[in-house]
């Protein structure tokens, strides 16, 4: 049998007040329309459901039966109405972002803070990865979407954006003062103690073949985790260490840090967002995607034009 779903939700809003005139002015109709629907209700389901008065209506045992089961059935609807124009409205919901560390730093952190102060209450979490494992976590549909820096090999399926173009420097602690003045080639690092991630990391695949190409060799005396560690390390003075610009700016502009300069060209990098594009995104996601790609007019990131690696632990 086939009850229309809308005579249900007349019938919870008439036995909840009692009254069809009270229910139909709650529905926004009028009480003529109420009780012929009651009518039709209870002639398809072949019962009585109220015991009508002069006072309003009451439930017969069949109707309290029916509203029994009806009246949760109709909170958890309501809740959920609620909850999605809560949602369409930006005012509840949640965004799940994959994302590197030096995406993090250097371009995602000011993203994420402008759109919390125009949403305070959108939930974020946010996941730590390398950009394989970003990647991964789009892919495996854990994530909305991820934000990494470049390289990065995606499959079809996933759609690459580049949002932020950036640089490396090659930076040392004021013991290199002196340096800074020269313009030394990759060969001359050989001379000095060099800090790099560990032998795994996407990112040493990458210098040790940029040497390798200029005919030096890298062999790094420290490693470290993260680029944060590079940094700590670097002003120890340890060593020397190839960083993202925008990370080392601050201990450059503090004197913490000096920059020193190479003959050879460091790799130019890019901050890149990477989704699915047969996932459908909840709308929170889907706004803040679209604040990440309205910023700067965004273009396709092409990986084999962009063999270079985030500073990350990858």
């Amino acid at each position: 049998m086939y009850v229309d779903w809308e005579y249900y939700k007349i019938f919870y809003y008439v036995a909840k007040y009692q009254n069809f005139t009270k229910a139909a002015r709650v529905l926004g109709n009028n009480q003529p329309n109420i009780t012929h629907s009651m009518n039709r209700l209870e002639s398809q389901l072949n019962c009585v459901l109220f015991i009508r008065s002069n006072r309003g209506v009451t439930l017969t045992p069949e109707g309290e039966m029916l509203y029994s089961r009806i009246a949760s059935a109709a909170v958890q609807i309501q809740d959920a109405e609620e909850e999605l124009s809560a949602s369409a409205t930006l005012e509840h919901g949640t965004i799940s972002i994959s994302a590197t560390e030096t995406a993090l730093n250097i371009y995602l952190s000011k993203k994420l803070r402008d759109f919390h102060t125009e949403y305070p209450g959108i939930r974020l979490r946010i996941s730590n990865h390398s950009t394989p494992q970003a990647v991964q976590a789009v892919k495996n549909g854990e994530v909305d979407f991820a934000i990494v820096s470049t390289p990065a090999e995606i499959e079809s399926g996933l759609k690459m954006v580049e949002l932020k173009p950036f640089y490396e420097v090659l930076v040392g602690g004021r013991t290199f003062t002196a340096l800074a003045s020269q313009s030394l080639t990759l060969k001359e690092l050989r001379s000095y103690p060099l800090i790099s991630l560990s032998d795994e990391s996407v990112t040493r695949s990458l210098y040790r073949q940029f040497f390798l190409d200029h005919g030096a060799v890298l062999k790094p005396d420290t490693e470290a985790a993260t680029t944060d560690q590079m940094l700590t390390l670097v002003k120890s003075e340890l060593g020397l260490a190839f960083v993202p610009e925008p990370m080392a700016r601050d201990g450059l502009e503090r004197g913490e840090l000096v920059q020193l300069h190479l003959q050879e060209i460091i790799p130019t990098r890019s901050i890149c967002l990477v989704y699915d594009r047969h996932r459908p995104l909840n709308t929170a996601a889907r706004k803040f995607q679209q604040m990440l790609t309205k910023a700067d007019p965004p273009r396709p990131a092409d990986s084999k034009q962009t063999e270079s690696v985030s500073f990350v632990s990858q």
